[in-house]
């Protein structure tokens, strides 16, 4: 039945045509398959060579819509700041004990890690466990922080971060479909202006190759390049 749902639903997206940002949205909109709500996704190709290190774009960026998901966030810190953590909202706080568990008992029930610079000796401990599981906290992402405050309420409140893969593309969630064109545009404008700010000095040529948008089990619609990135002057 999914199968038939898709190929329906693949008929009104014409494969060879860059759509504009909007009017692709609302096919993703419009042509979800499943019955749960799906997320929606933007993948964007840049010129870079990722194999460089001053290539390698990565960041974050706090989307005005929030991306529909409610993030489990522990923060590893130590005295004061652990009660900035919980006063902020954050799910899971503390320092060596926690790390200890993680280490000992692969506890791995939360989403987001955020960590002061004064205990991040310690959570080099569990770099292997993290890690490949993209939760190791990153100052580049602002998740190694003192201010953990701003951290957690930016992570509750829709912060997403990005990172070209060895292909040159940058996949990023930018809300649920429930959301709707008009808000799920104001994100992807928001990611779009976010890559375009981190476009590195030594990127030649055309930056942003490619975009498209879809959603977990629907269609992915082309985005006409000059108008995604017209929506982030505009934005602007």
């Amino acid at each position: 039945m999914a199968g038939k749902k898709y190929a329906n639903a693949a008929k009104n997206v014409d494969p060879d045509k860059r759509y504009t940002l909007e009017e692709a949205l609302k096919l993703v909109v419009d042509n979800k398959v499943a019955k749960f709500d799906e997320t929606v996704e933007m993948a964007v190709r840049l010129g870079v060579d990722p194999r460089q290190a001053d290539q390698n774009v990565r960041g974050s960026v706090v989307l005005p819509n929030g991306t529909g998901k409610v993030f489990r966030v522990l923060v590893l810190a130590k005295g004061e700041k652990e009660r900035e953590a919980r006063d902020a909202g954050a799910d899971f706080v503390g320092g060596e004990e926690v790390i200890k568990r993680i280490q000992d008992e692969n506890w791995l029930d939360f989403d987001r890690v955020i960590a002061t610079p004064d205990i991040m000796g310690a959570v080099g401990r569990i770099g292997k466990i993290l890690g490949p599981r993209g939760l190791m906290p990153n100052p580049r992402v602002g998740t190694v922080t003192f201010d953990v405050a701003k951290a957690v309420q930016e992570v509750k409140g829709g912060k997403v971060d990005y990172r070209v893969d060895k292909a040159g593309v940058v996949h990023a969630r930018i809300g649920k479909a429930s959301f709707g064109e008009e808000k799920l545009a104001e994100n992807a404008h928001a990611l779009m202006g976010a890559l375009v700010r981190a476009k590195p000095s030594t990127a030649k040529g055309n930056y942003v190759k490619s975009v498209a948008v879809s959603s977990t089990m629907g269609v992915g619609v082309r985005v006409d390049t000059s108008s995604a990135t017209r929506a982030v002057a505009t934005a602007a």
